[in-house]
C-alpha cells in the first residue's frame, strides 16, 4: 500500500485520472490524500467530487473553492462567472455529496507518516499542535447546526492577525483565512490577503507564510496547495507545495509519502 499526496484538482478530472494511472493506483490498496480545492474553475467538478467521494482509502481537506462551494450551496454567496460549480448545484446526488464535503477537516496529521496537510499553510506564529487544535473549532462548526451562521459571517479580511483573545465569528474567521487562503504574512501573523502573485513580489514588510526562520513549524513536513504560481517550490524541504496550477494549463502533481518522490502530468497539452 502507498500514500500520495495530489495538489490542487479543481475539477480537472481526466487529469487526475491520467497522473493515477501513471503510478498504478490501486483504489483498494493505496490511499489519497487530496489537499484541498476539489472543485472549481476546471471542467469537471461534478465528476470529481463524486471520484474522491467513492475512494476507500482517502484523506481529504478543504481548500477555499470547497468552503466556497458550501457557502453557495447554504445561500450565502452567490456564484461567481468563473464558477464551475452549478452541476453540483443540480445534480441529484447533491445533498449527499455536499453533506459527506462538509465533514472534511482543515488540517490532517499522520504521525506515522511525518506529514502534515493543509490547503493554504500554517502561519509562522503556530505550532502543528495549535493550528490543529484551532482547526478542530471550525470543524465542529461546521459539524453542528450552527454552519449555516458560519458560512453568512466566513467571507472577509479581517481580522488581519490572530489572538487568543478573539472569539465568535472574528476567531473562526481568522483561523480558517490562515488554512485556506493564506500566501502572505508578516514575522507576527499579520495576514495580507489581497496579494495571489509570486513569491518574490510581496508588499513591504510581508513574505510567504513558510519563508520565516523562526516559523514554529520549522521542523515539521508540511503539505500544501493553494498558491500555484509557485510551481510546487518553496526553496524549503519540508515545506512542501503542491499546486503547479492544473487548472490553469500547468501540471498535476501527486507525491508519494512513503519515499519521497514526486510525479507530474502535464495539463496544458
Amino acid at each position: 500500500m502507498a500514500t500520495y499526496a495530489v495538489g490542487d484538482i479543481q475539477g480537472c478530472i481526466d487529469d487526475l485520472h491520467a497522473l493515477l494511472a501513471l503510478v498504478d493506483f490501486s483504489p483498494a490498496e493505496d490511499c489519497l490524500w487530496v489537499v484541498g480545492d476539489l472543485v472549481n474553475r476546471g471542467p469537471d467538478s461534478l465528476s470529481t467530487l463524486r471520484f474522491i467521494k467513492s475512494l476507500p482509502n482517502k484523506q481529504v481537506v478543504l481548500g477555499n473553492h470547497d468552503l466556497h462551494l458550501l457557502a453557495v450551496a447554504a445561500g450565502h454567496k452567490r456564484l461567481n462567472p468563473k464558477d464551475t460549480l452549478t452541476p453540483i448545484l443540480e445534480a441529484e446526488d447533491r445533498d449527499e455529496l455536499l453533506t459527506w464535503l462538509q465533514q472534511q477537516p482543515l488540517i490532517h496529521r499522520d504521525k506515522i507518516l511525518g506529514f502534515t496537510m493543509v490547503h493554504a499553510g500554517i502561519p509562522p506564529i503556530w505550532a502543528v499542535d495549535e493550528a490543529i487544535e484551532y482547526a478542530a473549532e471550525v470543524h465542529q462548526i461546521l459539524r453542528s447546526n450552527l454552519s449555516d451562521n458560519f458560512f453568512s459571517q466566513m467571507y472577509g479580511n479581517s481580522p488581519e492577525q490572530w489572538s487568543h483573545d478573539l472569539s465568535g465569528t472574528d476567531r473562526l474567521r481568522i483561523i480558517t483565512n490562515y488554512l485556506t487562503r493564506m500566501r502572505f504574512c508578516d514575522p507576527k501573523g499579520r495576514l495580507d490577503l489581497k496579494t495571489k502573485t509570486a513569491p518574490d513580489t510581496a508588499p513591504e514588510g510581508f513574505s510567504p507564510w513558510f519563508d520565516y526562520e523562526h516559523h514554529k513549524c520549522a521542523k515539521d513536513k508540511i503539505l500544501f496547495g493553494h498558491w500555484a504560481s509557485l510551481q510546487s517550490n518553496t526553496g524549503i524541504a519540508n515545506f512542501v507545495a503542491l499546486d503547479s496550477g492544473c487548472v490553469w494549463g500547468g501540471s498535476l502533481t501527486l507525491l508519494r509519502l512513503d519515499d519521497g518522490i514526486s510525479f507530474s502530468h502535464s495539463c496544458g497539452a
